[in-house]
């Protein structure tokens, strides 16, 4: 019942995406499953469980990270519940995120992703075509895996040379295409609309004319990544991190970064100048006679 009316409030007054809501409802699940264990009621936790919980979840080896994130998805549950009545005090109030080691976004080199466009092959055909624009659509533009699921083919002004996305909580925002990129868009979809019905106006299909899935995008990325760079994660998000660290190597303003990358806050972005840091760093001690 609690989780119904959880879903309703997290789709339409919080306005998370689908993929957002889905991940919370896991992580109440689970933790709804660990109160079981104990035999304890959703009304009857105390911080002494909460403690436990998050101890338990540690000593599993689940990243700090994740936790943090399971950790906010019980606070905002919680908050939920007492906020509607169903329950007479929050038991998270005093509940706070774990310490996490900070780590530095994995990108791919610029050399790296030029091979990876300019020398590897991809089959002449549909597939071939599809999976080299998804690629360049993830470097070019900096978009997340599920702004590139949902992206349709009236969202491309080829004559403002941009393309519309729908961000997080269902904000949307414009981003410049380069000429190349536009060209090889329109010919995509020459291909596309030669094969498919052209009612479906999802951009990207599978080869049975259905809109992609995020697995199938990961496997895309993973599966050509895994040609050109050694990195341990070789995922859509990689490329993100990528084309902002690029941009930011190249001497792109932060705050416009920001933007591209549909940032609520500049803290976010800031990421990124540490992977600039790193090279400067490494360039110095190469450069430097005396490093």
């Amino acid at each position: 019942m609690y989780l119904d009316k959880f879903k309703k409030y997290l789709l339409h007054e919080k306005r998370y995406s689908e993929h957002t809501v889905n991940a919370y409802l896991t992580d109440v699940s689970q933790f709804d499953k660990f109160c079981e264990q104990t035999n304890t009621s959703v009304s009857n936790v105390s911080n002494e469980l909460l403690r436990q919980w998050v101890v338990k979840m540690i000593e599993k080896g689940i990243t700090s990270t994740t936790v943090n994130r399971k950790i906010s998805s019980i606070k905002t549950y919680y908050k939920f519940l007492y906020r509607d009545s169903f329950i007479k005090q929050n038991p998270t109030i005093k509940l706070s995120l774990i310490k996490k080691k900070k780590t530095l976004p994995n990108f791919v080199e610029k050399d790296n992703m030029n091979f990876l466009f300019d020398n590897i092959e991809f089959s002449d055909d549909y597939i071939g075509f599809r999976d080299k624009l998804i690629l360049a659509m993830f470097y070019n533009t900096g978009m997340r895996r599920a702004e590139l699921i949902n992206i349709g083919i009236d969202d491309i002004d080829f004559y403002k040379k941009t393309i519309k996305v729908l961000g997080k909580r269902n904000k949307e925002r414009l981003i410049p295409l380069s000429d190349n990129l536009l060209n090889d868009i329109n010919n995509y979809i020459d291909i596309r609309l030669d094969l498919f019905n052209k009612e479906n106006n999802f951009l990207f299909l599978t080869e049975k004319g259905k809109q992609l899935y995020p697995k199938a995008v990961y496997r895309v990325v993973n599966k050509y990544l895994s040609y050109v760079t050694n990195i341990d994660k070789k995922s859509p998000h990689v490329l993100r991190h990528t084309f902002a660290t690029h941009m930011l190597n190249n001497g792109a303003d932060l705050n416009a970064i920001k933007e591209l990358l549909g940032h609520a806050n500049l803290s976010a972005t800031q990421i990124y100048t540490h992977n600039t840091f790193e090279k400067l760093k490494k360039v110095y001690k190469q450069a430097h006679p005396r490093a």
